[in-house]
């Protein structure tokens, strides 16, 4: 079996340590004798319709926003909706993410037009929402990251969160949701790398791009050993930074 990875805007959108998560998937792949093959695609290049498996698309910062934004406006965005549609899995994060929802609107300059994959919307925000994350999701468990993002995400009555926040911020601050799912997109702010420290996570993408093929089954289990290590140490941050802010806040009640 052979796995086609397209990571759209490697060169642009890919900020705190995003591109761990193609180097997990395709490490957890060899583990278990499935050939991979990455392809990144920018902006101005063709997305192919039924050449990719997986996609995986990382963060940016606004410039780089802006011009993935526009690149998608038209047949591009097009293949990538229908993909989508059809059950190619996607792993969205923080600035495709938000690219992804039905438009973001960024501190300065007009507003930029989503794919509306998602139902959801981003407005920035005037303060960054920073830290280890603890999210608790229906289908994938306990769920760690790291986020970094002024934008507040809100999700629409057909939207489907990834999970509930438990320790951090999640996708607004507010309502205690972190992320979205659609068919077999997900979107998220988890920084981190994310799949590395949430191996189950890591294998559900494998798996739905595997059933593309005609797979059946369950994937062979592997040694996860350093990823639970990664994953309880995070875990412990979080909980050590909630309770250094909890006794920030009240000396400063005092």
């Amino acid at each position: 079996m052979r796995l086609t990875i397209c990571w759209l805007y490697a060169r642009t959108m890919n900020i705190y340590g995003d591109r761990g998560n193609v180097l997990a998937l395709v490490e957890r792949c060899r583990r278990r004798g499935i050939e991979t093959e990455v392809v990144e695609i920018g902006v101005g290049e063709l997305l192919e319709p039924g050449r990719c498996d997986l996609f995986f698309w990382g963060g940016g910062q606004d410039r780089e926003q802006i011009a993935a934004a526009e690149d998608l406006q038209g047949p591009k965005g097009e293949v990538l909706r229908a993909e989508i549609e059809r059950g190619v899995p996607l792993l969205a994060v923080c600035g495709g993410y938000q690219l992804l929802g039905r438009f973001y609107r960024p501190h300065e300059g007009p507003e930029l037009p989503g794919l509306g994959v998602f139902d959801a919307w981003t407005v920035a925000g005037s303060q960054r929402m920073i830290g280890n994350v603890v999210v608790d999701s229906p289908d994938f468990g306990e769920v760690v990251g790291f986020e970094n993002h002024s934008g507040r995400t809100f999700l629409g009555p057909r939207a489907r969160p990834l999970g509930t926040v438990r320790i951090g911020y999640g996708n607004n601050g507010k309502d205690r949701t972190e992320g979205c799912r659609y068919h077999n997109a997900i979107g998220t702010y988890l920084h981190g790398p994310v799949l590395p420290k949430n191996p189950q996570l890591t294998d559900h993408l494998i798996a739905c791009a595997l059933t593309l093929h005609g797979w059946v089954g369950s994937l062979e289990p592997l040694d996860d050993a350093l990823a639970r290590v990664a994953h309880e140490e995070a875990v412990e941050r979080a909980r050590v930074e909630r309770q250094a802010l909890r006794r920030f806040w009240l000396l400063t009640r005092r």
